[in-house]
């Protein structure tokens, strides 16, 4: 018994490990390559001692001044993407929670159907309209089709959430004079804010990283810091790929650190929502 709980415990150790390579090795490679020099990226077999260089991040301000541009286009839409998609996940799933109907019912599973649709089949449908609303390059675009994109699945998180809330507290609050606004902000808020850094995580992982909206409704203006790093791919010049690692690295930490700070507060939100009854 002892030997097989043993070869379990080893089994999961192993499974975990390989997860761990899997998804870590992608990210090392990326930032050991842009401090490598551009002799030794591909070098076979691979060379894991080296003399770091920050000469790729120098040639990136030198050469690819625009790619700090589209990092502050990404900054400017994934701010605002999280802020209208958090606001609009909190206020529907509040209405989902403490009223019901069939309405309400048929348009929670609607919700559920628009998540499952890829992106890419409402891309060109889409953009005529955009066009015709004159809002083709231009950071609104990107923030509005965000925080669309991730307002169905930020609802019906945030309406496990509030669920949780006793409607006691509403009633009571309902009864002392408050408005529904007023109970929102400072009853429901405090209690469900682990939910809301929880969907703050999501669109902001997804926001900064997005690159098909970016592709077809931007160009110039409000070109994001991915879609620049597509243009370094699709250099006339050819692919300088040291520089190509130091903007992958560049763009990859802010993300990275921003998770790795929320981490606790992510799992502990999810967790909340899922075991609270």
């Amino acid at each position: 018994m002892r030997i097989e709980r043993l070869l379990a415990n080893g089994g999961r150790l192993v499974a975990v490990a390989l997860i761990l390579i899997w998804s870590l090795f992608p990210i090392a490679f990326v930032l050991m390559s842009s401090v490598k020099p551009a002799k030794d990226i591909f070098a076979a077999p691979p060379k894991f001692v080296f003399e770091p260089t920050i000469r790729h991040y120098l040639d990136l301000i030198a050469k690819w001044g625009v790619f700090f541009d589209g990092l502050l286009n990404s900054l400017i839409v994934t701010v605002g993407a999280t802020l209208l998609a958090v606001v609009a996940s909190v206020a529907a799933g509040y209405i989902y929670s403490r009223h019901s109907g069939r309405f309400l019912s048929a348009s929670a599973v609607f919700l559920i159907v628009v998540r499952l649709i890829p992106p890419i089949a409402i891309t060109l449908p889409l953009f005529p309209v955009v066009n015709w609303l004159r809002l083709n390059d231009t950071h609104l675009v990107l923030i509005l089709l965000y925080a669309t994109f991730f307002v169905s699945l930020g609802t019906l998180l945030m309406r496990t959430f509030i669920d949780q809330v006793p409607r006691e507290l509403d009633e009571a609050a309902l009864i002392d004079g408050a408005s529904r606004f007023t109970i929102l902000r400072s009853i429901i808020l405090p209690i469900v804010a682990p939910g809301i850094l929880a969907v703050s995580v999501f669109v902001v992982v997804f926001a900064w990283n997005e690159f098909l909206f970016a592709f077809v409704f931007t160009a110039t203006r409000a070109k994001t810091a991915p879609l620049v790093i597509s243009e370094m791919i699709g250099s006339i010049d050819g692919v300088d790929w040291g520089i190509l690692f130091a903007a992958a690295t560049v763009q990859l930490l802010p993300v990275l650190l921003f998770v790795a700070f929320m981490h606790r507060y992510l799992v502990a939100g999810l967790s909340a929502g899922a075991t609270k009854g």
